[in-house]
């Protein structure tokens, strides 16, 4: 069954980028808008937005030339031809309902980045989890060969100080996000799914149906394109083997015997992971990565068959480029370390996404000999914590101390009898000894855990929310503190 979307016409044309006339973008701040605004601008169109709070996003459009309010007005309108939006904006929002009413041309952001790609050698980067370090690894790697690649991240590329840039190169490189069935319009010629797993089932509704909507995203790929997929997902491995049998090209990656870039061996490097790889021509190579996690080995791999097999990019540039790779902003990004303690900020928000995060940090913790890993956790969306609540419990369970926020809703409103207590309490009860902590304010969470951190341990701030604010927080109350302190 076709993806389709209630709000937004997923089958229509998509318009030339120089024929949108002025652009207003709703909710401009937020990732993926602000990587839409950055390359409109970069195009030399005009460019307006809004946005509920001013942030620093918001004075960096300003300064690139776009002209920017706080608050949603009809008003904001004026003399605007096209109104791009994402599903987070609800239809009663004051100005996408005044620009349906008007009659405006209105686009979802994922409709206004594929405008841009138009004439380029498209790469569309999906999956639940490990799009946006992909993206990243890849624009880098790509930047390291020369290549010079536009790009639109979900997360700001760390050494290249922006989460989109319009390149002079030929490639075009845009993480693409499946949680609202929009993804199905990019026309890739690479595209890349690093695992097919439940998600956003308050969109979805079942698993099979997500399932369905990567089959059609594949379906999308241009005649002679090529699908990267991992082979070790048993969801992208069923998509990768159905569109094999389709007669379309498709190349997989990960430890499993039957990858066509099979991870030979891996370890631990410091913070990093040193791998060898064989290519799918046989030859073997060295994967030096300076971010942790067997997650990131996977994503890298998945970065080489775009660049090298997808692009045609020299596998040593897009080695080395990778070995230089520093993350994506929110990728296991380290906040401070003070008296021994390190505290780090991660994205993660879907379940296999958080084990993936506590998992790796575990294992950092383990391997410094001394410490325990302390973890403060805001839940995003109650549809989410609702349908896997066990699953979050599983996911932190590696944890010694877990701090659990109040359920951040974003586009939802609360639903009774959905709080982070669905989470807490079979946490609380798995086996082990570790301490759970449910419903905490964020003062309190900080609290928390600068009371009972001692040297060696980690502290991780996890989420999709404003968690994020709490690990400068944590780092000030570390040095207010003083260092040596006993747990």
């Amino acid at each position: 069954m076709p993806v389709t979307n209630p709000r937004f016409d997923l089958a229509a044309a998509v318009p030339a980028w120089d024929a949108l006339g002025a652009v207003h973008l709703v909710a401009i701040g937020g990732a993926g808008m602000s990587a839409v605004a950055r390359l409109l601008l970069a195009r030399g169109v005009t460019v307006s937005g809004s946005d509920a709070a001013d942030t620093p996003v918001l004075a960096a459009l300003r300064s690139a030339g776009a002209t920017v309010s706080v608050g949603h007005d009809a008003a904001h309108l004026r003399g605007v031809d096209t109104v791009v939006v994402s599903s987070a904006v609800r239809e009663d929002n004051p100005e996408l309902a005044a620009a349906r009413a008007a009659g405006l041309r209105v686009l979802h952001r994922a409709q206004a980045l594929a405008a841009l790609m138009a004439g380029t050698r498209r790469v569309a980067v999906a999956g639940a989890n490990g799009k946006t370090s992909t993206t990243a690894m890849l624009v880098v790697a790509l930047t390291e060969a020369g290549a010079d690649p536009s790009y639109a991240c979900g997360g700001e590329v760390a050494q290249l100080g922006t989460n989109a840039a319009l390149g002079a190169g030929d490639a075009f490189v845009v993480e693409a996000d499946e949680s609202d069935g929009t993804f199905v319009v990019y026309g890739p010629d690479v595209a890349v799914v690093t695992n097919v797993q439940p998600d956003h089932l308050d969109f979805y509704g079942t698993p099979a149906a997500v399932a369905d909507a990567y089959a059609e995203f594949a379906a999308t790929v241009a005649p002679g394109g090529l699908l990267v997929a991992s082979q070790d997902d048993p969801g992208a491995r069923a998509l990768a083997d159905a569109e094999r049998a389709a007669g379309r090209r498709v190349v997989t990656f990960g430890v499993d015997p039957a990858a066509d870039l099979r991870v030979l061996s891996s370890s631990p490097d410091g913070l990093g992971t040193r791998s060898v790889v064989r290519m799918p021509d046989g030859s073997e190579h060295e994967l030096v990565l300076s971010v942790p996690g067997a997650h990131n080995v996977a994503n890298a791999c998945a970065a080489v068959l775009a660049g090298v097999v997808g692009l045609g990019a020299d596998p040593a540039a897009v080695l080395r480029g990778l070995a230089g790779f520093t993350g994506a902003r929110r990728r296991f990004e380290q906040r401070g370390e003070v008296g021994g303690v390190t505290v780090v900020d991660d994205y993660a928000h879907n379940p296999a996404k958080v084990a993936a995060v506590v998992a790796t940090a575990a294992d950092v913790v383990a391997r410094s000999g001394a410490g325990r890993l302390r973890v403060v956790f805001q839940p995003h969306l109650y549809s989410r914590t609702r349908d896997f609540a066990a699953e979050f419990a599983a996911a932190l369970a590696p944890a010694d101390h877990v701090v659990l926020l109040d359920i951040y809703g974003a586009r939802e409103d609360p639903e009774p009898g959905v709080t982070s207590a669905l989470v807490g309490d079979p946490l609380a009860a798995r086996p082990g000894s570790r301490v759970v902590e449910v419903g905490l304010a964020p003062a309190d969470a900080v609290a928390s855990v600068v009371a009972a951190a001692g040297p060696g341990d980690l502290v991780l701030t996890v989420g999709a929310g404003d968690v994020t604010a709490l690990g400068p927080a944590i780092v000030a109350a570390l040095r207010a503190r003083g260092t040596g302190e006993p747990r």
